[in-house]
């Protein structure tokens, strides 16, 4: 029995958002996942490291399934809610949770590690990351690409133009900060979503979609595309995603 439209937007405008778990969606949207594979690719970094630092970890869903911590392993989060989720999975295996306040200001020893890692970063602050890091050691991360779910953003927000993320303006910023790039690969990935709960839920966890989204401020277009969904099936939008690997020159 299909679920009404109230009934949809109910449950998605008031289960919780916090932290970046996206389980809530299975099987009501679905996301194909680059090809290179982050996560696998994070542990074979951290399993070799001896200080690490994740900056903007969210709930500290990633590192927390790293396999194998380095001896100093530290993360930070600005977002209150997500700092308290992450010190729950983080501390017990020994990883130090830091606050901070999403500015470019790390508070951290110039040095201090031979690893910088983050995934979907809001802002990547490469003159701190490159203080950050000891002579040798690299920066990793996976990144939003341009004009990422753009699709589902113009649904509500009319024509867009241009993006402010650009691969290769980001190998520019880290040049700039005497950073050497030695891995830069982009990807776009299909993405469904097959009811209204699962957009409303996406865009109330992943704000700068739409920004400003609220159920009441966008009621008549929610409707519609609940309507669009019901009649044609999911809607179809694209993720870009962007894999970033700089080292600091050793010396």
């Amino acid at each position: 029995m299909r679920r009404t439209y109230d009934d949809l937007v109910q449950e998605a405008a008031t289960v919780s958002v916090d932290g970046w778990d996206f389980s809530w969606l299975d099987g009501r949207a679905s996301e194909e996942r680059p090809s290179w594979g982050y996560a696998r690719l994070l542990g074979e970094r951290m399993a070799t490291a001896e200080a690490a630092l994740d900056l903007q970890t969210g709930g500290g869903e990633i590192l927390a399934g790293v396999p194998k911590l380095p001896p100093v392993a530290v993360a930070t989060e600005s977002w209150p809610p997500n700092l308290a989720l992450a010190a729950s999975r983080l501390r017990p295996r020994g990883a130090r949770v830091v606050a901070d306040d999403g500015g470019p200001c790390l508070p951290f020893r110039s040095g201090t590690f031979d690893l910088v890692t983050s995934r979907h970063p809001v802002r990547t602050w490469w003159d701190e990351i490159a203080r950050v890091l000891r002579s040798g050691g690299a920066y990793f991360s996976q990144q939003v690409g341009p004009r990422s779910v753009f699709e589902l953003a113009e649904f509500f927000l009319g024509p867009l133009e241009g993006s402010a993320r650009d691969p290769e303006a980001a190998k520019q910023e880290a040049e700039a900060a005497g950073l050497e790039v030695v891995d830069l690969r982009s990807e776009r990935m299909r993405m469904e979503f097959r009811d209204i709960g699962a957009v409303i839920y996406f865009l109330r966890k992943v704000i700068w979609i739409v920004p400003g989204f609220s159920v009441e401020r966008y009621a008549a277009r929610l409707r519609e595309l609940h309507d669009r969904i019901e009649e044609e099936g999911p809607f179809v939008a694209h993720s870009a995603r962007v894999l970033i690997e700089a080292r600091r020159p050793a010396q």
